[in-house]
């Protein structure tokens, strides 16, 4: 069963320094400065990338619902208010709550652009991933499932694509564990954090949902991630008319 991977962010005042379920390390260098969290008015948590100064990649389920959102960097944990919000048009929540595939890709203008410390990452060339390839995630969500442990605090992990990716969702698991027992992956609070592509800031996927080992529900067996190879164009398009343009 697919787990949905918000969190409350007011649980990671007590939260020890792990984030990224198992012992994942610390995210440092341009992970680090990429990320940002997405909050909602109840406190629910959300990782997100920033693309531009003003501008916030995330999953379109963050975002669903009609109240108020801020996004905070980690560095300084001030909220900056959130302007508009822009999901994509194909995203359905019904299909996202089934489990089934959707565009779970949403844009954040802000109100105000982040701070200087915050260094926005592009997107990755639209391409197909392959099996056995790694992509690198990061987010600011818990250790393990049904728990605030590290929530808030930015992780990293290497995962590999396992499956048959396609253009609707891309599946990878910690190489070590195979999905057999609970390994590195995103869990709760990582919804909408990025997969990056190569060794350096390209976000090619966003983090839609999680498993335990053998799929069962949980974290730690497969992380699922929304490919942006069908929604670059459409990224773009939005950024443009957000008034915050993006290289093509």
């Amino acid at each position: 069963m697919h787990r949905m991977l918000s969190a409350l962010a007011a649980l990671a005042l007590a939260a020890p320094a792990f984030a990224i379920t198992g012992q994942a390390p610390p995210a440092t260098g341009w992970a680090a400065r990429a990320i940002v969290m997405v909050v909602d008015a109840h406190d629910d948590l959300c990782t997100g990338t920033a693309l531009a100064r003003d501008l916030v990649l995330t999953a379109a389920h963050c975002v669903a619902h009609p109240q108020r959102y801020a996004v905070k960097a980690y560095q300084n944990g001030e909220a900056i208010p959130v302007r508009a919000i822009a999901r994509h048009p194909r995203f359905k929540l019904a299909n996202y709550l089934a489990s089934r595939a959707t565009a779970d890709v949403a844009l954040i203008k802000l109100a105000s652009p982040l701070p200087d410390v915050i260094v926005p990452a592009a997107l990755a060339a639209a391409r197909r991933v392959q099996v056995g390839e790694t992509l690198t995630i990061a987010g600011f969500g818990t250790v393990a499932a049904g728990s605030a442990l590290g929530l808030g605090v930015p992780r990293m992990a290497k995962l590999t694509v396992t499956g048959k990716p396609g253009s609707l969702q891309i599946r990878l698991y910690d190489n070590a564990t195979r999905n057999r027992r609970g390994g590195l992956g995103a869990c709760t609070g990582d919804s909408g954090a990025p997969a990056f592509d190569g060794e350096g800031p390209l976000v090619i996927g966003v983090v839609s949902w999680t498993t335990a080992a053998e799929n069962e529900e949980g974290c730690g067996g497969l992380t699922g991630l929304t490919p942006l190879i069908d929604y670059r164009a459409w990224i773009i398009h939005t950024a443009h008319k957000f008034g915050s343009p993006l290289a093509p």
